[in-house]
């Protein structure tokens, strides 16, 4: 266990700061969306194959697609790891792939810990870098002298312990169980949405207007580029934008 106890306020202002970066990221990733870059990232062929005639349906997929993978990836950045900075007692790692130091004195032990937001983020590279990362992690605990633990961590969901009697350099710990590793208390995981209180409402006027406004432009510029004077989506610009040499 890493943890026993945190500071409260601490914590509670992690969280608003949190959610103030994570709002701010995303309103300014969706105000800059652009239909021409998006539309070189897409399948021309499939939307034809579905048979789609509207051009609202073509751009209120991408715009949603969007942001179902964006905000993952900007709420574990933003959100997360200053959150588990702030109740572990830890400090912001500088080490490549490491995101928080955490160093108990009494116990001689470094702790290595590697934020994630949800347990699907790896693939076998990426699985194999973040070992690599924390293999160098590990030559900075043995010039302190210290005993050296790693740790990949994730905000949320279950964990299965998979691959038994074959030794990892590293844990992973996921949901309660990260977080009651972090803070010493098992119902820590829950306290994350009471202290969140009020907070979220307050960015929903100025989210829904930014994914409103993104709507129309995009929309605008996708009828603009791709679609005829009679308001047909023009398939044949379409894929020679996308595809053609």
């Amino acid at each position: 266990m890493i943890g026993y106890g945190y500071d409260e306020k601490e914590v509670i202002a992690a969280i608003a700061n949190g959610l103030d970066n994570f709002y701010k990221s995303l309103i300014d990733k969706t105000n800059k969306l652009d239909i021409k870059k998006i539309m070189k990232r897409k399948n021309p062929y499939l939307y034809r194959a579905k048979a789609v005639q509207n051009a609202n349906d073509i751009v209120s997929s991408v715009l949603d697609a969007f942001v179902t993978s964006s905000e993952e990836t900007i709420f574990g950045n933003c959100f997360f790891e200053p959150l588990a900075i702030a109740a572990s007692g830890g400090s912001k790692a500088l080490a490549e792939g490491v995101d928080i130091m955490i160093e108990k004195k009494e116990e001689n032990t470094i702790y290595a810990v590697a934020v994630k937001s949800g347990t699907s983020v790896f693939n076998a590279d990426s699985k194999k870098r973040q070992e690599q990362n924390f293999a160098a992690a590990a030559k900075l605990a043995k010039q302190a002298k210290a005993r050296y633990e790693a740790i990949i961590g994730y905000g949320y969901g279950k964990k299965r312990v998979t691959g038994k009697g074959v030794p990892k350099m590293y844990q992973e710990l996921a949901g309660q169980e990260f977080w009651a590793e972090l803070t010493g208390e098992k119902d820590f995981y829950l306290k994350i949405i009471q202290f969140m209180g009020e907070l979220p409402e307050q960015y929903l006027e100025d989210y829904q207007k930014s994914y409103n406004n993104a709507m129309n432009r995009l929309l605008k510029q996708f009828t603009t580029e791709f679609c005829k004077d009679t308001g047909e989506i023009d398939w044949d610009k379409l894929v020679k934008f996308n595809s053609g040499n």
